[in-house]
C-alpha cells in the first residue's frame, strides 16, 4: 500500500500534462501511486497517461469511455486509490520539488491527521511567481494536530481541493465524492474540514498553481457558473445532515455570499446578458441561508448588503465609483512623486553648485541592498587607514542595520542621498550610481566591481539578447566614463574590463578588497559564524550557491537538496543561498540540514563557516579559491547556459576541483571523497595561481593608500602563496585533531534503490 494516491483528471490540457506527470514522479519522495484520468479527451491527454504509465509502474492510466467534468473524474480515481492518504493535482499545476517528501514528514510529525492544508503560489504565463497571500493561515505555531473550530481561519483559504492532503479513510468513513459542476471542489472542502477530527497545516508552497492566459474553465464566460449555487446548496444540505456541524452555518453563510460576490465581479466569468439574473439569485439565496448575526467584516460589509439586496445596478455604479476612485488615488499618488522627484532634482543642482567635501567619501553596494562586498571592505579600510575621511553608506531603510555605527547611513532618494553625491569628494560603488549624477571636476569614483567574471559581460552582451535583456548600451559606456578607477584581481579581469567597459579609468590590479577577511578571520571567527547560522557541531557544511540563468524567466530548478543529503548521510548540512535575482529560497525543508542563508547579508561570512562550495557559473568560485577550501562545480545545462550567456572560459575544462554533471554525479563526488583528493587540490591551486595572485589580506589597504593618500610606490607588497594564512575551515581544523575525524559512513550509489524506510 502506497502512502500517496496522487489524482490527476485530464481534459484538454495536452500541453501542461507532461509536466504535471513529471512534477509528481520527478519527487525524491518515492512511495506513492499516480492515478492519471482521460476524461475522454479530444486531444493527446490520453496518448501522453499512457506513455507515463508504460515507462513507470507506479502510473495507472484511467480512460473514461464519455467526458464526465473534473469532479466525476476524481470520483472513477478514488473508486481505484489504494494510498494512505489522497492528494488531488490539476492537470495544468505542478508539483514543487520536495513537496511530498515535506507533506510525508509533517503528516509523520502530526500523528497522521484526516486533513493536511499546505500552501500553494500562482505561476503565470510571464514567469512571475506569487505566494498565496493567506498564506498566514498556515503557521505552525501552536499544537497540532487540531480541530477547525479551533483555527476557524482556515475556512479564508481557498477552497479548493488540492492543497491538502487527506487520510483516505477518513474520506471512506465520511463518504466525501465530488458532485458534477464547474465548482465541484466546494461540497467537498467544506464538509472534508468540518467533519475532520484532526487537521494539521504546513507552511511551504507544494502547489505551482498555473494561471493560464486562456482556456481554463473559471476564465471561460459562461451560464455555467451559476452552478455555483447549486454546490452551496449541497454545502448547507450537508450540515442539514450533520446537526453536530449546524454550529458553521453563520461562517459558511458568510464564505457563500463571498464566493457570490467573486464569481459576480470577476470579469469574463458570467455573460454580460447573465449578470442581472446572477445577482437576482444571489439575493435569493442570501435570503435562504442567512443566519441572524452573522457579520461581514468592515471591508466586505458593502458587498454583502448589495448582494442581499440584488442591486445590479446599484452595484455596478459602486463598482465604476470605486476603479474611478483607486484612479484617481493612483494619479494623485504620481502627481506627489512627480511633485517630490522635481524638488529633489532642484535641490540636487543647487548642491552642485557648493565646494566638494574633501573629506566625504559616499559607498554603496547593489544598489543598497546593505554595508557589504568590495565597496563594504573598502568603507572599513576608509576608516582604518584614512580616519580623516568621513564615510556614508546608501542603503535602502530594510537595510541600514548593516551599516556600522561610525558611518552614516543615506537612504536612496533623500534629500541627503543627493547632497552627498552632490559633495563627496569619494563616490565607490560596485554597480553604477544614479545614471542622473554629474559627475564634477575633483570628484573620484571608485567602480569595485563585484567579482571575477566567468559569465560574459558589459559589451559582450550585445549578441547575447537573453543576458542583455533590453541593456542600454550606451548608457553603460556614459557610466564606465564617470569611473576614475576600476578594481581587478588578476590579470584575467582586467583585459575583461579594459575590453568590455572602454573608457579612460586606471585600473588597479590589487586583488578584490572582500577577500581581505579571508587572510584575517580567526578559527574562532569560524565558530562563531558557524553558531550562528546553526550548523550542528562535527557537520561538514556545504555552501550551495547557484547563478541566476538568463534564458529562464523563472527561477531554475534547484537541486533536490533533501535527496542528497539522505544520500550523503547525517553528517552533511548544506547553506542554500539563493541568488539575489531568483528572489525565492532554494529549499522548503525544515529538519534543520538544510539552513536557508538566501537572505544573509554577507556572502564572505556564509564562506567561512562552510567547509566546502558547490557553484555552477558563480564568480563566488574565485573568491571561496582564496579560502583554499574545496569547490566543487556543478555544469549540468552548460549548453544551454554557454547559448545564452557564455562565459570567457570553460569551467570545465580548467575547474577549481571537482566537477559534477548532475546530481547524482554530485552525489558520488562527496560520497567517494573526490571533492577533497589530492586531483581536487592540485586542480585548486592551478586555479588559485591563475586567478587569486593579489588575493593576500592587504588589497583593500593598497586601493586607500593609492587612491586617497597618493602613495602610489612603496605600497605594501603582495604575499607569495607559500607564506599566505588563509583561516583553515572547521571541517578542516577538526581533522587536525588526531582521533577527530568521523567516518562519512556507507553511502548508496545514486542508481541504488533506496530503502522503504527512506520513503515513509
Amino acid at each position: 500500500m502506497p502512502r500517496f494516491s496522487v489524482i490527476v483528471p485530464a481534459y484538454k490540457v495536452q500541453a501542461y500534462l507532461h509536466e504535471c506527470l513529471e512534477s509528481v514522479l520527478g519527487q525524491s519522495f518515492l512511495d506513492l501511486e499516480l492515478i492519471a484520468v482521460d476524461d475522454c479527451s479530444p486531444d493527446a491527454c490520453g496518448a501522453i497517461i499512457d506513455e507515463f504509465a508504460d515507462r513507470d509502474p507506479r502510473v495507472l492510466a484511467v480512460h473514461l469511455p464519455e467526458n464526465v467534468g473534473l469532479g466525476l473524474a476524481r470520483n472513477a480515481a478514488l473508486e481505484r486509490a489504494t494510498g494512505d492518504y489522497l492528494i488531488f493535482l490539476d492537470s495544468d499545476d505542478t508539483l514543487t520539488p520536495g513537496a511530498l517528501r515535506a507533506v510525508a514528514d509533517r503528516i509523520e510529525e502530526t500523528g497522521d491527521p484526516d486533513v493536511l492544508v499546505y500552501d500553494y503560489a500562482r505561476t503565470y504565463w510571464s514567469g512571475e511567481v506569487a505566494r498565496n497571500q493567506a498564506s498566514a493561515q498556515l503557521t505552525e505555531e501552536g499544537p497540532a494536530p487540531f480541530r477547525l473550530e479551533e483555527r476557524p481561519g482556515l475556512l479564508r483559504l481557498l477552497m479548493v481541493v488540492w492543497n491538502k492532503a487527506y487520510r483516505r479513510e477518513f474520506v471512506e468513513r465520511t463518504g466525501l465524492r465530488f458532485p458534477p459542476g464547474y465548482y465541484e471542489d466546494t461540497p467537498w472542502t467544506y464538509p472534508a474540514l468540518m467533519s475532520a477530527g484532526t487537521i494539521a497545516t504546513l507552511d511551504r508552497v507544494c502547489v505551482h498553481y498555473r494561471q493560464r492566459r486562456h482556456g481554463s474553465i473559471l476564465g471561460t464566460s459562461s451560464r455555467k457558473h451559476f452552478d455555483v449555487f447549486e454546490q452551496h446548496d449541497r454545502v448547507f444540505a450537508h450540515v442539514a445532515a450533520h446537526p453536530e456541524l449546524d454550529r458553521w452555518r453563520p461562517a459558511l453563510f458568510l464564505r457563500m455570499v463571498e464566493h457570490f460576490a467573486t464569481v459576480f465581479v470577476k470579469r469574463g466569468r458570467l455573460p454580460r446578458s447573465a449578470r442581472a439574473e446572477f445577482l437576482r439569485k444571489a439575493r435569493a439565496y442570501h435570503r435562504r441561508y442567512r443566519v441572524p448575526g452573522a457579520s461581514a467584516a468592515p471591508r466586505s460589509r458593502l458587498r454583502h448588503v448589495l448582494v442581499g439586496l440584488g442591486a445590479h445596478r446599484s452595484y455596478r455604479l459602486l463598482s465604476f465609483l470605486s476603479r474611478i476612485r483607486r484612479r484617481t488615488v493612483r494619479l494623485a499618488a504620481a502627481l506627489r512623486r512627480a511633485v517630490r522627484g522635481a524638488a529633489l532634482q532642484l535641490h540636487y543642482r543647487v548642491q552642485l553648485r557648493l565646494p566638494l567635501r574633501a573629506d566625504h567619501a559616499v559607498f554603496s553596494s547593489h544598489g543598497g541592498r546593505g554595508h557589504g562586498c568590495n565597496p563594504g571592505a573598502l568603507e572599513s579600510a576608509f576608516r582604518s587607514f584614512a580616519p580623516h575621511i568621513r564615510t556614508s553608506w546608501i542603503a535602502h531603510p530594510e537595510h541600514r542595520h548593516t551599516v556600522p555605527d561610525r558611518t552614516r547611513p543615506l537612504s536612496p532618494g533623500t534629500a541627503g542621498y543627493w547632497t552627498a553625491l552632490a559633495r563627496s569628494k569619494y563616490l565607490i560603488n560596485n554597480v553604477d550610481f544614479d545614471r542622473r549624477l554629474v559627475k564634477r571636476p575633483g570628484q573620484i569614483m571608485i567602480q569595485t566591481q563585484h567579482g571575477t567574471p566567468l559569465k560574459r559581460m558589459g559589451l559582450d552582451l550585445q549578441d547575447r539578447p537573453a543576458a542583455a535583456r533590453g541593456t542600454d548600451f550606451a548608457e553603460l559606456l556614459r557610466g564606465a566614463d564617470k569611473w576614475d578607477y576600476c578594481l581587478s584581481g588578476n590579470r584575467h579581469s582586467t583585459l575583461v574590463w579594459e575590453r568590455v567597459f572602454p573608457s579612460s579609468y586606471t585600473t588597479l590590479e590589487y586583488g578584490l578588497p572582500r577577500n581581505d577577511v579571508f587572510q584575517h578571520a580567526t578559527s574562532a571567527d569560524v565558530d562563531r559564524l558557524r553558531a550562528s547560522l546553526g550548523i550542528p557541531a562535527g557537520t561538514v557544511a556545504v555552501l550551495y550557491a547557484p547563478t541566476f540563468r538568463d534564458y529562464r524567466h523563472a527561477r531554475p530548478a534547484a537541486l533536490d537538496l533533501e535527496r542528497v543529503l539522505r544520500r550523503l548521510g547525517p553528517r552533511f548540512v548544506v547553506l542554500a543561498r539563493a541568488h539575489p535575482a531568483d528572489g525565492a529560497p532554494l529549499a522548503g525543508t525544515t529538519d534543520g540540514r538544510v539552513i536557508d542563508v538566501s537572505g544573509h547579508p554577507n556572502v564572505e561570512s556564509l564562506c567561512l563557516a562552510s567547509d566546502a562550495l558547490v557553484t555552477d557559473y558563480s564568480s563566488l568560485m574565485f573568491d571561496y579559491a582564496v579560502l583554499d577550501r574545496p569547490i566543487v562545480v556543478l555544469v549540468d545545462d552548460w549548453e544551454a547556459y554557454e547559448a545564452a550567456r557564455g562565459t570567457y572560459f570553460d569551467p570545465r575544462a580548467f575547474p577549481p576541483g571537482a566537477v559534477a554533471r548532475g546530481e547524482d554525479e554530485l552525489i558520488d563526488v562527496f560520497a567517494t571523497g573526490v571533492w577533497r583528493d589530492a586531483r581536487a587540490e592540485r586542480l585548486r591551486a592551478a586555479f588559485r595561481e591563475r586567478f587569486c595572485p593579489y588575493d593576500d589580506g592587504r588589497a583593500a589597504e593598497r586601493v586607500v593608500r593609492h587612491v586617497v593618500l597618493g602613495e602610489s610606490a612603496g605600497l605594501p607588497p603582495f604575499v607569495p602563496f607559500a607564506e599566505r594564512r588563509p583561516v583553515p575551515s572547521a571541517e578542516a581544523a577538526l581533522a587536525r585533531v588526531p582521533g577527530s575525524e568521523r567516518p562519512l559512513g556507507s553511502v548508496p550509489a545514486p542508481g541504488a534503490a533506496v530503502p522503504l524506510s527512506e520513503t515513509r
